[in-house]
């Protein structure tokens, strides 16, 4: 650049610069009519249901302006004719700052349809980071990767350097990556998904809400949010209850009598069953209400009913009413409440006994 001051100050081409600012002008021009278009197209694409579309016209949108100016500078070189080591210079420059331009973009533009096929496969519950993270930092670093070898330096050292100094972070970085890798495979193997209702043999359990780079944040029944390191999901039981199936059995331990008619007793509990799975919100309406006695206790003969209920969450809500309305049928049906009892037997012959004394 110092070359070309000193030839336009020696010999100066008006025309030529004027020709050049003028290129410029129309590529800012440019870039300000392709920005308002494509945001007018971003906001269309925004209208519609499929995800493709937005994630191309937000390409176009990230594309135009920077291209636009960009293609302005290069033809404005051009037409300067600058000395040869300005032009290579110059051009050095202006193809790094297109290719972190198009790097940019086509990071933003990955880690969108990676997030989109995630939506897709797991509903709109997902809200997974840690795909999307990745994909965006080893685009941009194959990006910086080639224009600093647009820029005449040499990676091939690079490279070397970051081998050694990744084996040195890896090392100090155990339980990060741990974490980290532990994640990838979670949601590979699809063990946990955004919105699963999850429970640790450590005791945590909830809905999961987020799987990132280092943890997975439950969300509780009482609306707190636990945060659990990836790492233990690898060394821990886990049970989730959305899977095979997000629906579940419901199983409700009771007791009846001696003295009661079992059969009465067993219609009494579907009866019960089949209304509160029709009527109350989260019971399946179609699930068959079993009954299955069990056990000759001390003053009852025990037994489960088995009832459905859609989601985890819904079985409280489920287990309530079902409750309260046997307890209410028991009463209408006459079949009475077996409380412990216990009997005392005294013998005759420790009384005569005790008489004789």
């Amino acid at each position: 650049m110092h070359d070309l001051s000193v030839r336009l100050m020696q010999n100066p081409d008006w025309t030529l610069v004027i020709a050049a600012a003028a290129v410029m002008a129309v590529a800012v021009a440019l870039a300000v009519v392709l920005r308002l278009l494509t945001g007018r197209l971003f906001r269309r694409a925004g209208d519609t249901r499929w995800a493709w579309d937005d994630l191309a016209a937000r390409l176009v949108r990230d594309l135009a302006v920077p291209i636009a100016v960009l293609g302005g500078a290069w033809i404005a070189v051009e037409i300067l004719n600058p000395p040869d080591r300005t032009v290579d210079i110059v051009s050095k420059v202006l193809s790094a700052l297109t290719i972190l331009v198009v790097s940019l973009a086509l990071a933003r533009l990955i880690a969108g349809s990676v997030t989109s096929i995630a939506l897709a496969r797991q509903g709109v519950a997902a809200n997974v980071t840690i795909f999307a993270n990745i994909t965006r930092v080893v685009v941009l670093g194959v990006g910086v990767l080639v224009m600093l070898q647009s820029l005449g330096v040499s990676i091939t050292p690079l490279l070397g350097a970051l081998g050694v100094g990744g084996l040195a972070v890896a090392l100090a970085l155990q339980d990060t990556l741990a974490n980290l890798f532990a994640g990838v495979h979670v949601l590979a193997s699809k063990t946990i998904e955004p919105g699963d209702y999850i429970k640790l043999s450590s005791g945590q359990e909830g809905y999961v809400v987020d799987i990132n780079w280092r943890n997975t944040s439950i969300r509780t029944l009482s609306d707190n949010i636990e945060v659990i390191p990836n790492a233990r999901f690898s060394d821990t039981i886990l049970t989730n209850y959305h899977r095979p199936a997000q629906d579940m059995s419901l199983l409700i331990q009771a007791r009846a009598p001696y003295d009661a008619d079992l059969d009465r007793v067993e219609k009494v509990v579907i009866e019960v069953g089949e209304e509160v799975m029709a009527e109350v919100q989260g019971g399946v309406a179609d699930a068959e209400v079993l009954v299955r006695f069990h056990t000759f206790a001390d003053s009852s003969i025990n037994f489960t009913a088995i009832l459905r209920t859609s989601e985890f969450g819904d079985q409280f809500r489920i287990k309530h009413e079902f409750v309260k309305r046997l307890h209410r049928a028991f009463r209408e049906n006459g079949i009475g409440t077996p409380y412990p009892r216990a009997r005392v037997t005294v013998e005759e012959t420790a009384r005569a006994d005790e008489l004789t004394l």
